[in-house]
């Protein structure tokens, strides 16, 4: 192996580490992960003051929109999901983006479909109240518009965030 192979063999090593082996703590104990960090420079100015960062978890969720041989789920199915499901379960605030979605079916077929990819960020300490309304929300919209499955990421590490 040539110096410069071995190089890039333990940088995609040392990515691939990094990026398996997130800190193990969640839920149960937030608190003492980075709770002394304390950002010197806000928006290119020193800043004297501390700034408040408060512990969040990240939910992702991805909403196909395919429905076989039915017409799949509008912009306005979508609209009127977000106004009367997910909203009342998260109104301090949510991001929704809109993307093509790909995925195999059972029958070994490549579907594509316009995806709705919703970005959750909630209090870390309201993580099984709020892993509750996750799944409500996943239940209705399999329900409400026959799909098998709303896919779930929940990152494992606690993200902080600042107002």
């Amino acid at each position: 192996m040539t110096n410069r192979s071995f190089r890039k063999y333990f940088l995609v090593l040392a990515l691939v580490l990094g990026y398996i082996l997130p800190p193990a703590t969640f839920a149960n104990d937030q608190t003492g992960l980075l709770s002394s960090a304390q950002p010197a420079v806000q928006n290119g100015v020193e800043n004297h003051e501390r700034v408040a960062f408060e512990p969040f978890a990240r939910t992702e969720l991805f909403f196909g929109t395919d429905r076989g041989n039915d017409p799949p789920v509008s912009d306005q199915d979508w609209q009127g999901f977000l106004n009367s499901i997910i909203t009342p379960e998260f109104p301090g605030g949510l991001t929704v983006l809109t993307g093509l979605g790909q995925f195999r079916d059972s029958n070994g077929v490549t579907i594509q479909e316009k995806s709705f990819l919703l970005i959750l960020l909630y209090p870390a300490h309201t993580w099984r109240s709020s892993s509750e309304k996750i799944e409500r929300i996943r239940d209705a919209y399999k329900t409400e518009f026959g799909q098998q499955s709303v896919l779930r990421v929940d990152d494992r590490r606690v993200v902080w965030v600042s107002f």
